[in-house]
């Protein structure tokens, strides 16, 4: 299959380079141009053309588009890229290439880093706040650390805000839509003094609920979110230059509700005969609390589930211009206050009451040194620093099934430093080779983890530890046969730290640490610009994975428990990216992407056979489940008609089936999903209005799928078809 990859790879580059060439001996004057993008995903700016990696970049405009408010909703617009919500709450699990890492709790690293200008947010929790005021997003596939703060092996999700302006200028943008949903957001940037300037943007997301109780009619799902960026740039000297990123938010949203996938038999001892039937309307759903539970996590006995968030953060970016050299210093602190309260048998039978109580606080420190000259040799060097401090509680509530309550505490430390650079060299107007290396030391410690059962001590504080000192980097060569055309060939090592299993457990083997895992990562790839009104990007790839962190369980006293464990395998796939402009006004852009994996040494816990019995699967030849395919495209076209500037867009995407580990009941069925827009103004005009829709076709599909406990079958629900008006403002 590798071979088959490149063959085709070849074959696709020989035959650009024919019509390339064709290309350029044509009129440019046929179509209209497609516009350059300038990204800094090397940290420094470049045309994303000139940039040899698999690179996807998405404007804060195409977010606005099409609806995008959280991290979460990336997926629908990035090719080989998956972002699965955690049971109701929305935590995310990003799955890039293939390489993910499914856990809902607070203390593990993800695979993809997300960074908000430049700084990094390693708690996955932490990526939940609302996206605004967004110039766009970076999203690079394939592990990262030569450049970059932290490591992954999946890749990077970077979001840069807008800048503060050199004139006065202001915005305010509201959207109100089906189910009383609103959203508004605002900014006002400008001169503060002669050196100085400023940006303050704001940003509010209310209501929505589109699902009821299936007993009470009660609604649930309303959105309660905002947020506020304030940036402050400050140019001392011509060669000193600062910026300033406070921010903060607050988040009272009520949980995404789950259905029930099949008859749910309770377990409540109140009445153990009673079964809930299957939600046939999926925006049927349910809970309920119990009054010693409600006063254990602080809540309401008539609480619905959903969140009581509070975030905060500040990071200072310094630049100093030194001779044919440039110093960066970025320093940053991020804290996060979460609470919140799910049910995941959704039921009032109490089975599976979930509160996440968690205090996180991150300091980071890096500082960088590139060259800035016009030498053949350009470089970067820089040192990382980071530590992180957890405080959880993770309450669960099984009174109705079990007669009992589970309550774990625990600290979480980590501290890690690295060292990483990368340099690249022409050998030629037409050859560049790079080479990268990172080394780092990373320490996390699990301190005073317990767990006890129904007030009874199961598992007293113990302490645990886990350390990596990985070496990763990069190798890569780029080759422009003729302009417009630029082939790359990679090869990367990318790492992921080891971690624990924070689950309900009593016995100790439950917590003791999971092993790093290691990436190498094989790729080719082409960009091409055909003509001023053709662009074309693939990319071909090979992962070697060795000892990916996989969600197994351990078989507990009453149901499998979930632990994670190491094992095996192998990815490959190919993406291709595509943007065109064939007549004036109408833009087509395209993305399509395959993968598939491999177990090629794994050994699974039978949880079939659990609690009965302990025993085992050999998965080694198994493959990975995750979609095989995924699809997506967007198309616009701009016009006039007396005097009013009109524009009309509709976007698409496809998602191939996800298979489950849990088996084929929990496997997600594919899905399309299409949104539309039609924006009215008048030309040159400061104001706009835009109709919209969103899941126009009102596909029902679903997020995820689930079980907790032995009979308790649960999957989330996208949202429905909504449709709504936003009124755009500009000063």
């Amino acid at each position: 299959m590798n071979r088959l990859l490149v063959s085709v790879s070849v074959g696709a580059l020989a035959a650009l380079c024919s019509t390339i060439a064709t290309a350029q001996q044509a009129s440019p004057e046929r179509a209209t141009t497609i516009d350059e993008v300038i990204v800094t995903a090397q940290r420094r700016e470049q045309a994303a053309q000139d940039v040899g990696i698999a690179l996807s970049v998405l404007s804060g405009e195409s977010l606005t588009q099409q609806g995008v408010t959280n991290v979460n909703q990336l997926q629908n617009a990035t090719p080989n890229l998956e972002v699965e919500p955690a049971f109701g709450g929305g935590a995310a699990q990003f799955r890039l290439r293939g390489v993910g890492f499914q856990d809902y709790a607070s203390n593990n690293s993800p695979t993809v880093g997300v960074y908000v200008n430049e700084v990094a947010y390693p708690v996955p929790v932490m990526t939940q706040g609302l996206i605004f005021d967004i110039d766009r997003v970076e999203v690079l596939r394939g592990p990262q650390g030569t450049l970059y703060g932290r490591n992954t092996t999946g890749g990077a999700i970077s979001l840069v805000t807008r800048r503060p302006t050199e004139d006065l200028s202001a915005g305010l943008t509201t959207e109100w839509g089906s189910q009383d949903q609103f959203r508004a957001e605002g900014h006002v940037s400008g001169p503060l003094a002669a050196t100085v300037r400023g940006r303050l943007a704001v940003s509010t997301e209310q209501g929505g609920a589109w699902q009821r109780h299936r007993d009470t009619g009660e609604s649930l799902g309303d959105a309660d979110r905002s947020g506020a960026r304030a940036l402050l740039a400050w140019d001392p000297s011509e060669t000193l230059s600062f910026l300033l990123d406070v921010h903060g938010g607050i988040d009272k949203s009520e949980n995404q509700g789950l259905y029930l996938l099949s008859d749910f038999k309770t377990g409540a001892i109140r009445n153990p005969s009673y079964v809930i039937p299957a939600d046939k309307d999926h925006s049927k759903t349910g809970w309920g609390i119990s009054p010693r539970f409600a006063a254990s996590i602080g809540r309401d006995p008539n609480a619905k589930p959903g969140r009581d968030n509070s975030s905060w953060g500040t990071s200072l970016n310094a630049n100093l211009a030194l001779k044919g050299m440039n110093l960066t210093s970025i320093t940053s602190y991020e804290t996060l206050d979460r609470s919140e309260y799910g049910d995941w048998d959704s039921s009032a039978s109490v089975e599976a009451d979930t509160f996440f109580g968690s205090d996180v606080d991150v300091i980071s420190q890096e500082l960088r040194l590139a060259s800035d000259n016009d030498s053949p040799l350009t470089w970067v060097a820089g040192f990382y620093y980071s530590k992180q401090e957890l405080n959880e509680r993770y309450y669960s509530d099984f009174t109705d099934l079990l007669g009992t309550y589970g309550q774990v505490t625990y600290d979480q430390s980590v501290e890690s430093w690295s060292l990483f650079g990368q340099a690249e060299y022409a050998f030629a107007d037409k050859l560049k080779a790079i080479l990268g290396l990172r080394y780092e030391e990373e320490t996390r410690e699990l301190q005073g983890f317990g767990a006890a059962f129904g007030g009874a001590t199961a598992l007293p504080p113990t302490t645990v530890d886990t350390r990596m000192t990985p070496l990763t980097g990069k190798a890569a060569l780029e080759f422009k046969p003729i302009d417009n055309l630029l082939i790359y060939g990679s090869v990367s090592r990318g790492a992921k730290s080891g971690g624990f299993t924070t689950y309900n457990t009593g016995d100790r083997s439950g917590i003791e640490p999971f092993d790093p895992e290691i990436l190498w990562a094989y790729e080719v790839g082409f960009k091409a610009d055909p003509s001023r009104a053709v662009q074309i990007n693939g990319a071909a790839y090979y992962y070697d994975y060795n000892g990916q962190q996989v969600l197994s369980a351990v078989c507990g006293a009453n149901s499998p428990v979930g632990r994670f464990t190491n094992a095996d395998s192998k990815i490959y796939g190919a993406e291709l990216e595509g943007v065109f402009r064939p007549v004036a006004g109408l833009r087509i852009s395209q993305t399509a992407s395959y993968k598939k994996g491999e177990y090629t040494d794994f050994i699974d816990l039978d949880i079939g056979k659990c609690p009965g019995e302990t025993a085992y699967i050999d998965k080694s030849g198994d493959d990975i489940p995750f979609p095989a395919i995924s699809y997506s495209g967007s198309i616009s076209y701009d016009w006039t008609v007396s005097g009013f500037a009109v524009s009309a867009e509709a976007n698409y995407s496809y998602r191939d089936e996800y298979p489950s580990w849990l088996g084929a009941k929990y496997d997600v069925p594919d899905y399309w999903l299409a949104n539309a827009s039609v924006t009215v103004g008048p030309e040159n005009a400061n104001w706009s209005v835009t109709f919209w829709a969103r899941n126009l076709f009102d596909q029902e599909y679903d997020l995820t799928r689930n079980f907790f406990m032995p009979s308790a079958s649960i999957a989330q629900p996208g949202r429905p078809r909504t449709i709504g008006a936003r009124l755009s403002l500009q000063y």
